[in-house]
This record gives structure tokens, sequence and C-alpha cells, in this order.
């Protein structure tokens, strides 16, 4: 993930934050917002509002999108309702009911129905003799009645991924542009995720850089259902052109890579926390707010309400895990090639994990507070290479491991359809800022 005030940040073209436009300012007479996550609602100033861009779905049916013909009975889960409970009301006899939840694989999931849930019942001479629950809006739980008893077995629908694309130009902040776009705050949060090793989202945004998106859409039955996952991207951020493209394994495990196949992702997170504003830069010389007098700032601060989640940079191990004087409540992680990480000033530290602990890239360690010499709730963020202090948001960061030779030359092909496609695009888009005509 990415970090300080990657969506909400707002850019004039001057690097420091404190010249950043605000987001309320900025926003005012735009339309309300949709609610990000919580921990980057705690930090928008009064003022931003939220704005409903999600897509009205239908009332999720079964995989095969085919009502019941007459005889089977709809009904949706109320609060305090078991699957017992409910289905006693439809007066089901005691047997049926436990010989259904008896059964094995997805049927277990029916003891853990939740309010809104929608169940289908056909119900003959006062016994069940078929049931439909659909566990997503993709899967379909059925059961029915043989000679033999019950049997219970899971359709899932076959979908069509559509490509679509989008583009947009930054005018107050990438959560603003992407909306504009038509992209959703999933879409958003993966493209800045995806930029998020190469673009400082807090400093490096400029108004007019640009981004191009090629993403999925799933359908089915030829309806909408959401969107899929981002294929292909390009971000030009102050000329520099950035472009990323979807890898999949042999186990459909993706990740982004350039075009000849470098890995975007570092072995190291940019920042520690999803959304935050950097709240007092790595400074030599900065003269300490409690103390006053000159102390070395040798970490970064980043400004986050009290119990935000602090995710570990890297894979490492917990070298410490306690009080550390002024620090507070700390947690330091011992990585690979002499490089540590410290995380300070937390409220409390996340259950399980001790001295010892393996801890991966992204997981929760601890949560932001105000514990020892704090003026405010924040998270004070050091990154060190064999105990020499770097400043965290400059420092090289070493790279993922590449795709194989053999990969690339197999990916290869693909890749040049999408930057034909993107190209395309960005030509389109360019004709039409200059008014040219376009070919229908």
């Amino acid at each position: 993930m990415i970090g300080a005030s990657l969506l909400l940040a707002q850019v004039d073209g001057q690097p420091e934050a404190d010249s950043l436009i605000s987001s309320a300012s900025a926003s005012a007479n735009r339309s309300p917002l949709i609610a990000p996550p919580v921990e980057l609602t705690r930090l928008v100033l009064p003022g931003w509002l939220e704005r409903d861009t999600t897509t009205p779905r239908s009332p999720m049916r079964p995989a095969n999108d085919v009502r019941p013909p007459s005889g089977w009975v709809e009904v949706t889960v109320k609060s305090g309702q078991t699957f017992s409970t409910l289905v006693e009301g439809l007066g089901m006899p005691r047997g049926d009911w436990a010989a259904v939840l008896a059964l094995k694989g997805d049927a277990g999931r029916l003891s853990r129905i939740r309010v809104g849930d929608t169940l289908r019942f056909k119900m003959q001479n006062q016994r069940l003799a078929g049931m439909e629950y659909a566990l997503d809006e993709l899967t379909t739980l059925h059961i029915s009645r043989a000679d033999d008893g019950l049997q219970a077995k899971t359709q899932t629908a076959s979908v069509e991924h559509r490509q679509t694309f989008a583009t947009g130009q930054i005018d107050s902040s990438l959560f603003a542009a992407g909306l504009d776009a038509g992209l959703t705050n999933r879409l958003i949060m993966e493209m800045a995720e995806i930029f998020g090793y190469q673009i400082d989202f807090a400093l490096e945004l400029r108004r007019g850089d640009r981004f191009t998106v090629l993403f999925e859409e799933i359908y089915k039955d030829g309806k909408r259902l959401r969107e899929g996952r981002i294929l292909a991207a390009e971000f030009i951020n102050q000329n520099r052109r950035l472009q990323a493209f979807r890898h999949e394994d042999s186990d459909g495990r993706g990740a982004y890579y350039t075009a000849k196949g470098e890995a975007l992702k570092t072995g190291f997170r940019r920042t520690p926390l999803d959304f935050a504003r950097i709240s007092s830069h790595f400074n030599p010389n900065r003269r300490h707010p409690i103390l006053n007098t000159i102390r070395a700032h040798k970490g970064v601060d980043y400004g986050a309400s009290t119990g935000t989640p602090i995710r570990a940079t890297g894979d490492g191990r917990i070298k410490h895990r306690g009080v550390m004087g002024g620090y507070g409540q700390t947690v330091v992680v011992q990585h690979n090639g002499g490089i540590d990480t410290l995380y300070a000033h937390m409220s409390r530290y996340r259950s399980g994990l001790r001295v010892g602990s393996r801890v991966s890239q992204g997981q929760v360690i601890g949560y932001v507070g105000a514990t020892g010499l704090a003026t405010a709730p924040h998270l004070h963020y050091e990154f060190r290479i064999n105990g020499v202090h770097k400043n965290p948001v400059t420092v090289a960061l070493p790279r993922a491991t590449p795709l194989q030779a053999s990969q690339v030359a197999k990916w290869s092909p693909q890749v040049q359809l999408w930057l034909a496609e993107i190209e395309q695009i960005n030509a389109r888009q360019l004709a039409m800022k200059n008014g040219a005509d376009l070919p229908n």
C-alpha cells in the first residue's frame, strides 16, 4: 500500500506537504464523496462529505439467475434468526433441518447465515424437497431430496470478463480525479497501490498529472456485476511515464511489472500507514517540540488518528517490542541486508506478536498512539541501514525479484496489445483536447 495523504493530498506543484491545497477547500464545490475507508475519513477535514459512486445492484440471485417455479418460498434472514428458527417457522420438521446442517462442504455455511441473506425452499407433504442459498454473486448452494436422503451440490455461474478503460487528469487530488474518471474506490486504491512504490503521492503528485487504466468488468447473463482486476495502467507524473502490466503465475497469483518484466513492487513499502499525512520530515537540525532544543529528527512523523493500523514495511523478525524511552511503546523489526525499521508512539501492539515473531510486508504490527514524548497521536518511523539512519522518504528501496526471461517471452505479446490500446486511448484523448475530428 501507499502512505501519506495518498488519495486526498492536494497538489499545487510544490514539493512540501505544508503547501498543498486543503482537501476541504478544494472540494467545497464538488459533490459529496463516497465514504473511503475509516482511516481515510478520520483524516478528512470538516466539509469533506460523501458521494455515492457505487453501481446499483439488484438483489442477489442464485448462480443460474433463474427464479424458482411456483411452490418455492423465499425467506430473508432477520435479526436474531438462526437456520433452525427460520425453517421451523416454515413448518419444516426437525429431522429435515438437522439433516441439512449435517451435510458436508458448503452446506456448513448454513450454520452461519447472516441478516439479509435470502434462502429459497420447496416443501412437499410437509417435507423439504429442495432448497437454494446464494453463497455469493456467482455461487449457489442447491439441496435436493434423493432416494437415499438429502444431498447438496454447489453451482458456480459462468461469467464474462469484458475489458474497458478509464482516463483522467489530476486537478485537486488522486481520489477526486479517479472518481471523475469513473473509477470505483477499490480501483482507485488498486491503482495507487500499483504505483505507490514509484510515486510518493504525498509529495510528488502534481496538477496536470495523467493516468490511463485498462481493467476488467465482470458480467453474468449480460448484466454487469462489478469491476474486476486492473490489467494495465499508465501514470504520467511530472512528465515521467510509468507503466504497469499484470502478470499471473501458474497458481493464478498476480503482480505488476514493467514491460521488461521488472517488478514494480519493492522489498519495502515506502510508508507504514495506509493513509496519513507527513507532519514532520527527516531533519538532522529540527527543534524538538517538547524539549525545545535542537535535536536531530532521524525519521518521519505521520499524523493519524489513534488506533490507525501500523504495517510492517518489509518482511522480517521483531527485534524489540516494548517501551523505549521517549519513543513510548515501540516495535523494531529486523530485516535482511542489515536493515532495521522502527515504529514509535504506539497506543498498543498487535496481539500475538512478540520478540522473535516473524512478520510480513503489510502485516499490522500495532496501532497509532501518543505514548512517550508526543504532543498528539502520530507514528514516528525510522529506516536504518547497518545502524545508520536514512530518510525513509528518499532512501533507495531494494527491488523485488523480476520475471524470468522465459516468462517475459511468453507474456510479452499480451503486453504489446495492452501498450497499443493505451497509446490509442491517449491519442484519442489528445485529439479530443485539441478539438480534432475523430474517426467513427
